[in-house]
């Protein structure tokens, strides 16, 4: 099985595609797709739209996991954040790819078996799960990877049940 993880965001978008298979994980690719602070937002949008499209292309997953949003105080950027995380979506549900999404407290559990992990624990479970020789940079392609390893620990369950479906 073929895992895209997403941890979404406006200037920086997570991405991680990890092969399941047998228990066993392979990291396929992991990396971010960036866009401008001075550009407009619907240009930003479209740059976001436009390079998901690459991944799913070129990798054609089974599935995709999302972080769900968590988003303290800051309404400017919650919005933001939606409509980036909506054009993601959209462009999964374009080409008929079932859609997941997991809580960061979900992530936690599944990665580290600690809902309440910092980030550092994540990052370095996401190093020895991969098999990586260093945690994955940027901070939000370590992200990406580490919904993706919470699918695969959940998401054969979560398709029987019909969980954390979009």
């Amino acid at each position: 099985m073929i895992i895209l993880g997403i941890d979404p965001g406006y200037a920086i978008v997570g991405v991680g595609v990890i092969e399941y298979i047998g228990n066993k994980f392979r990291p396929i690719e992991y990396n971010a797709i960036t866009t401008n602070a001075h550009t407009p937002t619907s240009l930003r949008l479209k740059t976001i739209y436009d390079e998901i499209n690459k991944y799913l292309e070129k990798y054609k997953p089974d599935a995709i996991a999302i972080e769900e949003l968590f988003f303290n105080n800051n309404a400017k950027t919650a919005i933001a954040v939606a409509q980036a995380r909506g054009v993601l979506i959209v462009s999964a549900t374009n080409r008929g790819i079932p859609i997941y999404e997991y809580t960061p407290l979900q992530i936690k559990q599944a990665v580290t078996g600690y809902g309440r992990a910092d980030k550092n624990q994540v990052q370095q479970m996401v190093k020895m799960l991969l098999n990586l020789n260093a945690i994955p940079k940027p901070d939000d392609a370590a992200d990406a990877l580490a919904v993706a390893i919470c699918h695969a620990h959940s998401g054969a369950m979560n398709d029987k049940l019909g969980l954390n479906k979009l």
